[in-house]
C-alpha cells in the first residue's frame, strides 16, 4: 500500500483492510449485505465529517441559549450548521437504525461505524453511543407501551430522528451510580423527577434515561429506578434546566451540561431494583462503542503518523528508512491491531450473547461483560498512547492545529473516564472473575480453543500463551482465595488478562491467515509477544529481529508476507 500525504478526502473503510478482515471472520457471508453501507459511510466519514470536525472544534463549537426574548427558559442550544448536517447524516445512514427493522443488521456493523465516525470526530460519536444504549433499553427491556410509543423515534432513518443520553452522572457520586439522590414522585400515570445531573453529554437530545430514587425506596444501587426524559412535551420545553455547558479538554463538539431536574415529566421504564441493571446495561453497550471508538481514535493516530512520514525526508532519507522511526510505527501498529482485534471480539460478543435476561449468569453473559471491561480499559490507553506518538513522529508540525494530531490527543483522553475509567474496569473484572462469575472459565475455554488449533509454526508463540494462561490462572486463584486482597491487585490482574486476551486473538488471526499462506499477522503476533510477555529482560537489545524491519514496508502497508520456513523459524 502506497500512503497518500494527507488522510482527509480518502475512504476510511477502503483503506482499512484490517477491518475489512475482521469483519469477514465475524460476519461471515452476512458481511456482503453491509459492505455498500460501510463504503459509502468510510467515504463519508473521510471528507465531510472530517471537515465538520476541524470546524466545530476550532471555530463553532455549541452554545448555550437557556431563554427566548421574552425570558422563557428554551434550554436551547445553538450548533452550527456543519454539524446539525452531519449530526442528522448520521443517523440517516444508519448508525443506530440499521439495528432495527425487519431485517436489521448485527451490532457488530454499527459498532464499525461507530470505530469509522471516531477516526474524523469522536464528539459526533457520543451522541450515537448514547442514542444507541437508549434505544437498545428500550428495544429489550421498557414496557410495550414506552417501546413502541419512543423507540422509532430513535430508529428512524428519515432525517427527524430523536438521540438519546444517559443522565446518571452526580456531583457527590461520580462513578457510584448508587449514591444518587434525584427523587423519583409517581403522579398519575407518570413521574415528577427532581435532582442535579453533572455530567450530562448530549444534553439537548431529544429522549435520555436517568437513575432516580422513590420515596421510601432504600439507598444504595437496590433503590433506583430507571425512567425515560423526554426534552420536550408537546413541542414545549419539559421543565429541568440546563445550568451551563462545560469546558472541556477536548470533544468540544458535543454539549455536555449540568441538569437541574425541576419536577420534570418522565415515565417508569423499571422500579428499583431493576431500574440500576437496566442503567448498566446502558453502559455496557456504551462501553463496547467507546472501545471501538477508541481503535478507531488510534487508527486515525497511526494514519497520520504513517501518511506523513511516508512523505518525509530528513537528513537527505525519507524518514521511513531509519530503524528507530520504523520501530516506533511497529509499536504503534501492534498496539493498534490488538486492541482492535479486543473491541470487536467484545462487539462479536454483543451479538453473540442477545441480552433480554438481567439474571443471566450463562457463560455467554460473563464473556460479554469480561471482553467488555478488558477491551474499553486497553484500547482506551491505547488511544492516548498512539495520539501521543503520532505528535511525537511528526513533530512541531503535529503540535499544531494545522493538523489533526492535538484534537486527537484531546479526545482521546476522555476515552479513558467515559463509561467508567480503568479502576471501575478493574471492578467489573472482580465480579466477572468472582467464585460464582463464569468469565474467567469463559476465556480460558476461548483460548485453549484458539491454541489447539494453533499450527506448529508458531509453536514457541502458542507455548508462550500458555504460559501466559498459566499466570493468569494462579492470579485469579488468588483473588477469589483472599477477598481482602483482590481489590489490591484488580487493576494489575485486569492489565495481565488483557494482554493475555490480546495475545490469543492475534494468535487466532495468525492461524486463519497461515492457512492461507499469509505470514504478516504471525510477525504482528510476534512483535506483541515481546513487547508483553518478553523471554528475557534485556528490553530488546541484542542480535535477532532484523525479520522484523526486513518486512517493514509490508507490514505497515497490510500487505501479504509469504510464509516460508526461514520467516516461520524466525518468528514461531
Amino acid at each position: 500500500m502506497t500512503y497518500e500525504q494527507t488522510v482527509r478526502g480518502q475512504n476510511l473503510y477502503a483503506l482499512d483492510s484490517n477491518l475489512q478482515r475482521l469483519l469477514r471472520r465475524g460476519l461471515g457471508d452476512d458481511l456482503d449485505r453491509w459492505v455498500p453501507t460501510l463504503d459509502a459511510f468510510g467515504d463519508w466519514v473521510g471528507d465531510t465529517v472530517d471537515v465538520q470536525a476541524e470546524h466545530t472544534h476550532r471555530a463553532a463549537p455549541p452554545v448555550l441559549e437557556p431563554y427566548d426574548r421574552q425570558g422563557r427558559l428554551t434550554n436551547h442550544i445553538r450548533h452550527n450548521p456543519l454539524w446539525d448536517q452531519v449530526a442528522r447524516e448520521v443517523y440517516e445512514r444508519g448508525a443506530i437504525g440499521l439495528n432495527y427493522g425487519t431485517s436489521p443488521a448485527p451490532y457488530t456493523v454499527t459498532f464499525a461505524i461507530g470505530y469509522l465516525l471516531s477516526q474524523a470526530d469522536v464528539s459526533l460519536h457520543c451522541p450515537v453511543t448514547m442514542t444507541g444504549a437508549v434505544a437498545y433499553v428500550l428495544d429489550r427491556f421498557a414496557p410495550a407501551e414506552i417501546r413502541d410509543r419512543y423507540l422509532p423515534e430513535l430508529v428512524r432513518m428519515d432525517g427527524a430522528a430523536l438521540t438519546g443520553g444517559t443522565w446518571a452522572t452526580e456531583l457527590h457520586g461520580g462513578s457510584d451510580v448508587g449514591a444518587t439522590t434525584t427523587v423519583a414522585r409517581a403522579e398519575g400515570d407518570h413521574v415528577r423527577l427532581t435532582g442535579l445531573k453533572w455530567f450530562v453529554s448530549n444534553t439537548n437530545g431529544g429522549l435520555a434515561v436517568a437513575t432516580a430514587r422513590p420515596p421510601g425506596a432504600p439507598e444504595g444501587s437496590k433503590g433506583l429506578g430507571l425512567y425515560l426524559v423526554p426534552t420536550h412535551i408537546d413541542g414545549a420545553p419539559n421543565s429541568f434546566r440546563i445550568r451551563r455547558l462545560k469546558e472541556k479538554l477536548g470533544t468540544t463538539g458535543v454539549p455536555t451540561g449540568e441538569v437541574d431536574l425541576l419536577d420534570s415529566w418522565a415515565l417508569e421504564i423499571a422500579p428499583p431494583p431493576v431500574g440500576f441493571k437496566l442503567m448498566m446495561e446502558a453502559l455496557g453497550f456504551s462501553r463496547i462503542h467507546n472501545a471501538v471508538g477508541a481503535a478507531g481514535l488510534a487508527r486515525r493516530a497511526f494514519l497520520e503518523a504513517v501518511s506523513y512520514l511516508s512523505h518525509r525526508e530528513a537528513f537527505g532519507h525519507n524518514v521511513l528508512r531509519y530503524p528507530m522511526m520504523q520501530d516506533e510505527l511497529l509499536g504503534m501498529l501492534v498496539r493498534l491491531e490488538s486492541g482492535t482485534a479486543m473491541a470487536f471480539a467484545a462487539a462479536s460478543a454483543f451479538d453473540e450473547a442477545h441480552v433480554t435476561d438481567l439474571d443471566d449468569d450463562s457463560s455467554a453473559r460473563a464473556w460479554l461483560r469480561l471482553t467488555t471491561a478488558l477491551a474499553k480499559y486497553q484500547t482506551a490507553d491505547d488511544a492516548n498512547v498512539l495520539a501521543r506518538a503520532a505528535i511525537e513522529l511528526i513533530g512541531g508540525n503535529a503540535y499544531t492545529y494545522d493538523y489533526v494530531t492535538p484534537r486527537l490527543l484531546r479526545d482521546a483522553q476522555v476515552l479513558t473516564v467515559w463509561e467508567g475509567p480503568a479502576n471501575i474496569q478493574a471492578l467489573e473484572v472482580l465480579r466477572m472473575i468472582g467464585n460464582r462469575a463464569p468469565g474467567f472459565e469463559a476465556m480460558t475455554e476461548r483460548v485453549e480453543a484458539i491454541r489447539s488449533v494453533a499450527p506448529e509454526a508458531l509453536g514457541n508463540i502458542t507455548q508462550r500463551l500458555g504460559r501466559a494462561m498459566q499466570d493468569c490462572r494462579d492470579a485469579v486463584a488468588h483473588v477469589r482465595s483472599d477477598a481482602a486482597e483482590a481489590q489490591r491487585h484488580a487493576r494489575r490482574l485486569m492489565v495481565l488478562l488483557a494482554d493475555t486476551l490480546g495475545a490469543a486473538l492475534l494468535l487466532d488471526e495468525a492461524t486463519h491467515d497461515l492457512a492461507a499462506g499469509d505470514a504478516r499477522k504471525a510477525l504482528v503476533l510476534r512483535l506483541y509477544m515481546d513487547k508483553r510477555f518478553p523471554e528475557t529482560i534485556a528490553r530488546g537489545i541484542g542480535p535477532g529481529g532484523d525479520w522484523a524491519q526486513h518486512h517493514f514496508d509490508a507490514l505497515i502497508g497490510y500487505e501479504p508476507i509469504e510464509a516460508d520456513s526461514h520467516l516461520l523459524r524466525a518468528v514461531g
